[in-house]
């Protein structure tokens, strides 16, 4: 069996790129007026892309990002852990 290394990968880096991503995204939304939080959690929850707004390409943004870490991230931050 072959001995696989697992890759560590830096937190800080992540949280501000998806914090960047997260913010960009709300305020292309809010741009569009539409309800940025109830647009997320409808993208979050069932995937579809179509709750994100196409403005200052912010679908193509969210979408780059992992569904389960993006709500491990704001479990985290919600919760100081």
């Amino acid at each position: 069996m072959e001995d696989r290394k697992t890759i560590v990968m830096s937190s800080t880096k992540m949280d501000k790129s998806m914090k960047e991503v997260i913010e960009i995204v709300y305020d292309a939304l809010e741009d569009r007026g539409y309800n940025p939080i109830d647009q997320m959690v409808g993208y979050i929850l069932s995937g579809d892309p179509s709750y994100i707004t196409s403005h200052n390409n912010a679908r193509n943004m969210i979408s780059r990002l992992d569904r389960d870490e993006l709500v491990e991230e704001i479990l985290r931050k919600y919760l100081n852990k």
